[in-house]
């Protein structure tokens, strides 16, 4: 018998007219989509110095291609199946099956009224599809020139949290576990606000003057909505065993969101749990392919460690070597399933990814970075605020997850009674403006 409530909310969507999806995929995506056009313009040069003619006829044909992908998004066409023959092509017009199946009276897949998660994944699938099928710009990233300039526009703040971190490492010896705790906890919230110190930090003309990200925390504490950070912090002194002959090689995952700044916040934190004695092995999960603008592709990852090592700073260049030595050495791993660039919940993980499901059955603590993680999380849905994280995961659980997140998308989940209702009576866009942020955890083995 079904227990009410049992179904899970609708998806969130752009048929739900003066929605933030709805404004997204009207105003956001369309500008994205010119923005690629506009960076394929830009490179026009190189492409004709690299590849001749040739070069130039794969920008147009390109180019072409997104400009009809942009009206067609424009006008509400049904959405058209992957033609690229690339190594997910058939999983994705497999998943665009499965959509048509939930349309109401057999109306097609369409930009502005199937899911917003769905749609929005596919319009980056899509701009790849524009590059595989026009070689030999196929390893063209689009979003590069952002991406770096992000990085080079935070040079100030990435001094500051890696002379912070060596200063750390240095006193490691004598830390106390409560000084060891109190540290954790400060970068683990520089990388929640990653995002947010980012963005500060780069806009304005005081960018020198700024210390460090570190000294701004005690201002964005009250920006959290929930904030499970103990929990964390437990389940990786759990993790170590009891005394030296039970210790544990602990392994944490940190499925990462932006390049730039974000990504230095997430090395660094990586870099003290392993200083710490924390965790023994580092996973990133990064992007396969250009995704959402900024997110890491394992260029990114591997060009910012080479960036920080050649840096003229002391701190930045010795976190950099240290770094890189991380990577040699097998500590730290940087892997890319294709899972991570599909529009799946991560509900569907342990059917559609089995092998990578399996992966992160073997750590002990998963970190998922930012606002797309959270949305595939939590499935992208209409979920009443006060529902717990547990629940909306619906099942997915291959180990000890967190979530960092600043809110960018008009979902969220485990807040307290009444809560929600505060924060639409004090600032109206509170899910959308990246002012606010959730820790928020969920274990396998947590008592219910």
């Amino acid at each position: 018998m079904e227990v009410q409530g049992t179904f899970p909310p609708l998806s969130l969507s752009a048929k739900f007219e003066g929605s933030f999806a709805y404004l997204t995929v009207r105003d956001r995506l369309p500008t994205i989509l010119t923005k690629v056009v506009d960076s394929l313009h830009r490179n026009k040069e190189n492409f004709f110095k690299e590849y001749g003619k040739e070069g130039i006829q794969a920008e147009k044909r390109a180019i072409s291609f997104l400009s009809k992908l942009r009206n067609e998004l424009q006008t509400d066409k049904p959405v058209l199946l992957l033609t690229d023959n690339a190594e997910d092509t058939e999983a994705w017009n497999e998943y665009m099956g499965r959509q048509q199946e939930l349309m109401e009276d057999g109306q097609p897949v369409s930009w502005f009224k199937s899911p917003w998660l769905y749609v929005e994944c596919y319009m980056y699938r899509r701009i790849q599809e524009a590059l595989y099928m026009n070689p030999p710009m196929d390893n063209f990233d689009g979003f590069k020139e952002g991406k770096t300039q992000s990085f080079f526009e935070s040079q100030q703040a990435i001094k500051c949290l890696c002379t912070y971190l060596q200063e750390l490492i240095t006193n490691m010896e004598n830390m106390t576990e409560m000084q060891l705790r109190e540290n954790f906890l400060k970068l683990l919230q520089v990388s929640l606000w990653g995002n947010k110190c980012d963005l500060s930090i780069s806009a304005g003309q005081d960018n020198s003057q700024r210390s460090s990200p570190i000294d701004s925390l005690p201002d964005l504490q009250r920006f959290i909505l929930v904030d499970d950070s103990n929990m964390v912090w437990s389940t990786l002194v759990a993790a170590q065993g009891s005394g030296s002959a039970g210790k544990k090689h602990a392994r944490v995952d940190i499925v990462l969101d932006n390049a730039g700044f974000e990504l230095v916040t997430d090395l660094v934190l990586a870099d003290f749990l392993v200083s710490a004695g924390l965790a023994k092995q580092i996973r990133f999960h990064g992007k396969s392919i250009p995704w959402f603008v900024s997110d890491v592709t394992k260029q990114d990852f591997e060009w910012t460690i080479m960036q920080t090592t050649a840096a003229n700073h002391k701190w930045m260049s010795a976190s950099g070597v240290q770094w890189k030595h991380f990577i040699k050495d097998g500590t730290w791993s940087y892997h890319d399933h294709p899972f991570w660039t599909m529009p799946h919940e991560f509900c569907d993980m342990a059917l559609d990814a089995a092998d990578l499901y399996s992966t992160l059955q073997g750590s002990d603590l998963i970190l998922f970075k930012g606002d797309l993680n959270y949305r595939k999380l939590t499935g992208d849905r209409k979920w009443e605020h006060t529902v717990l994280f547990d629940r909306a995961l619906r099942g997915f659980q291959p180990a000890p997850l967190c979530s960092l997140r600043t809110l960018k998308a008009d979902v969220q989940v485990g807040l307290q009674p009444g809560q929600a209702e505060k924060l639409n009576s004090q600032d109206p866009h509170w899910m959308t403006n990246a002012k606010y942020a959730v820790v928020q955890f969920s274990s396998p083995h947590r008592e219910r």
